[in-house]
Parts: C-alpha cells; sequence; structure tokens
C-alpha cells in the first residue's frame, strides 16, 4: 500500500552538522512539513549531545536560561542513584532525571521534495527555562499567509507545547506556551470548525488513565480547553501502548483524515489512519485495523531507538499523500501512498 522512495533516509546525520565543535549528533528525524514560496520545507528536529571525553562521566547538555548558553552538566557512570540503561534518558531514583541529548530544529528545503538544503544552524533551540532540555517535534499548521510553528519544549518543568507565528520562517512571534505539562504531540488544525480552533493532542499518563489521543478547542489559539476522549488505545492491537496525533489534519470530502502514531507496550511505532467527522472533529468515524505504515526496513529498524516510524507532517501531492517520517529517531524517510488505499483501509 505504501511506497518509500528509493533513495531513503533522504537526510541523514552525515547531511548535518553539529551546532557546535564539542558536539555530535545523534539524529535528525519527526519534520515538520509545509509548502513555501514554491518549494518543500521541512523542519527538521536534530538531536545531538556533547562528545564524551571522560568514559566515567556522562555529559549532559542543559540551557543555562539567565546565562543564555548551553552548558554541560556531568554525572558519574559509577553513580549508582543513575540508571544510564535508557539511551535517550538517564533517570535518577531520588532526584532530577536528565536528557542524553539537546534537540533544536533545523530548516531545509527541496524543489523536488526529495534532496534537501539542510541549513548549517539551528533555525529554533533552547531559548528560556521551559526549553532548557531542548525543543522537539515540530508540526506546522498554514492558516493564509501565516505558518503556526507548535513543538515539544522540554525542561525540569516537564513538556509543554509551544507555539510559534511567521510568515517567512526567518523571523517568529511567540505565542507561549499553549499546553499544560506534561502534553506533547500537538497537531492544529489548519482551519476553523464552527467558529473555533481545534487541536489533537496527548496529556501525560496518569494513575488510571492511558497515553491516549485528546481534542481541545480555542477561540484564538493561544487559551485552549473543552478537552475530551477523542481515540484510545487498543488492547492486543498494534497500538495497544500509547496514541498519539502525528500529522496535520487534512480535510477531504469524506472529513478530516488524520495520519497519527501508535505504539506497543514494548515501544514498537507503526503510523496508522483514523477518520474524523468534519464538523464535529471529536468523532471517530473509522480508525485503520491495520497499520499504513510499520518498520520493516533495515533503517527504521535499526538506529539510535530502533523498531520506529513517526511523522510530524505530510503533504497532499494530488491525490497522493507524501508523509514525511522518522526512522529509529536517526534518520528522515519518505513514503507515499494514495489517499483511496487509506479508504480501502479505513473501510469508508
Amino acid at each position: 500500500m505504501v511506497a518509500r522512495h528509493s533513495q531513503n533516509p533522504i537526510i541523514t546525520i552525515s547531511d548535518i552538522k553539529p551546532s557546535r565543535p564539542d558536539f555530535e549528533i545523534l539524529g535528525v528525524f519527526n519534520a515538520g512539513t509545509a509548502t513555501y514560496k514554491g518549494k518543500r520545507i521541512l523542519l527538521v528536529r536534530v538531536a545531538e549531545k556533547p562528545v564524551q571525553s571522560d568514559p566515567q562521566k556522562v555529559p549532559v547538555p542543559i540551557f543555562n536560561p539567565i546565562r543564555k548558553k548551553t552548558e554541560i552538566l556531568f554525572l558519574d557512570q559509577n553513580d549508582s542513584s543513575y540508571n544510564f540503561s535508557d539511551p535517550r534518558v538517564i533517570h535518577c531514583k531520588q532526584g532530577q532525571n536528565y536528557l542524553t541529548s539537546i534537540s533544536h530544529i533545523r530548516y531545509a528545503e527541496s524543489e523536488d521534495g526529495i534532496h534537501f538544503r539542510v541549513a548549517d544552524e539551528p533555525l529554533i533551540a533552547a531559548f528560556d527555562e521551559y526549553t532548557a532540555f531542548g525543543v522537539e517535534d515540530a508540526r506546522i499548521t498554514q492558516m493564509g499567509d501565516d505558518y503556526y510553528v507548535n513543538f515539544s519544549a522540554a525542561s525540569e518543568y516537564g513538556i509543554v507545547t509551544r507555539l510559534l507565528r511567521t510568515k517567512d520562517f526567518a523571523s517568529f512571534q511567540d505565542l507561549g506556551n499553549i499546553f499544560h505539562p506534561d502534553n506533547k504531540d500537538v497537531t492544529i488544525f489548519p482551519e476553523k470548525i464552527n467558529g473555533l480552533y481545534y487541536a489533537l493532542h496527548r496529556p501525560s499518563t496518569s494513575e488510571y488513565g492511558a497515553p491516549n489521543l485528546w481534542i481541545a478547542d480555542s477561540p484564538d489559539l493561544v487559551h485552549w480547553g473543552n478537552n475530551r476522549v477523542a481515540a484510545t488505545v487498543r488492547p492486543n492491537q498494534w497500538d495497544n501502548g500509547r496514541i498519539g496525533a502525528s500529522c496535520v489534519p487534512f480535510l477531504t470530502e469524506k472529513g478530516w483524515l488524520e495520519i497519527y502514531h501508535g505504539a506497543t507496550k514494548e515501544n514498537r511505532y507503526c503510523l496508522g489512519a483514523m477518520l474524523l467527522k468534519a464538523d464535529e472533529p471529536w468523532k471517530v468515524l473509522a480508525r485503520s485495523e491495520r497499520p499504513v505504515l510499520e518498520p520493516e526496513m533495515p533503517y527504521e529498524l535499526n538506529g539510535f531507538f530502533g523498531n520506529v516510524v513517526f511523522s510530524c507532517g505530510l503533504l497532499a501531492n494530488g491525490r497522493q499523500l507524501d508523509i514525511y517520517y522518522g526512522a529509529s529517531d536517526d534518520s528522515v524517510c519518505l513514503a507515499s501512498v494514495p489517499v483511496q488505499e487509506i479508504w480501502d483501509l479505513l473501510g469508508v
């Protein structure tokens, strides 16, 4: 059903220069997408970390909002109070957890949607106390001449969603933190529905709840409320562990098409599809029983965090959807699927 591009991965670590000489790139992935001045653009997440010079000391990069620069905290590899088994997160038995890397967002553009020129410098990087652990997974929603870029901001205070507005991807207006911690996987619908803006989001888990997909509405894109569950994890299926929005919803003659991600409890990430009612987007009309895209290729099975396909954006190309996705938290790939195939999968 899905055709992976023959040149996958289309952006790899070798295409990216570290933001500073003492850093090394861990991955480039999870790109938001849009068209701008006739070109396809990606806002790619770049994860990097300090080069470890002492094998007994684990360097942790953290942005200092007072000094306005990223500094390095060194943790003792032999300190039993820390758990270093997860390549992404250092867990502390008592105290603060840390990320092993710090992410920023870079601008990339292409005339053909395959060969991208990636900027050498970060476009959006840590800049305050809420982004001190990095900025991740940008989504782009276009409304008229305005592009709204939202992304996950991580810090000691948790994960919040930050929203910026731009017309040129050069200067940005900061609209602040729009969802409480911990919340991520926010995708904003590209037009008002019955006078309100809508966004899909994934709140943190609780003692009772699972990582489910929620929807909220807003009069102004800043103040969000009327939260309700849109879809839940499904026991014994490919999305039994967690689900969340991936791509910005796409309006069709049948309703809003959402390409979302789901993971098993063993952290195998796939992409699926659901159809939301056009004028009541909190109502799911159909949802795929099988994934649209699942990790099968070597670059999807092996990488910084393997067995993962994860998307932050797609572009419609006639009756075909071009899905840009991250593979194994390591590279950017492209897959295409006819819309009719999605309808067949959904049974609508």
